[in-house]
């Protein structure tokens, strides 16, 4: 089953939306290529260097991870069944983890 995508999130959405055009369109590419993959595939993807966030978590207590979505650009992420829920979209690896 291929994952499914929750861009919701109205802080990763101010963050997206104010992306420069080409910047917003790569990040649009991965998350077209994200919405054909399985959650095998993710885990396992390369690119997309799928990666736990050791020291934060959600309100619930959801474990967090990182993305990968363009050279530039990273999300933090959760799982939720089948849908990945976008939190944040950062500018480098380092400000994710704030």
């Amino acid at each position: 089953m291929n994952v499914r995508l929750d861009l919701n999130n109205p802080d990763f959405q101010k963050e997206w939306f104010a992306l420069k055009k080409e910047d917003f369109n790569s990040t649009k590419n991965t998350l077209r290529k994200l919405s054909v993959m399985d959650w095998n595939q993710v885990y396992h993807d390369k690119g997309l260097r799928w990666e736990k966030i050791q020291s934060i978590k959600t309100e619930k207590g959801k474990e967090l991870y990182m993305i990968r979505v363009s050279r530039k650009h990273r999300v933090v992420v959760y799982r939720k069944d089948v849908v990945m829920i976008f939190v944040s979209l950062h500018p480098d690896h380092d400000s994710a983890y704030k």
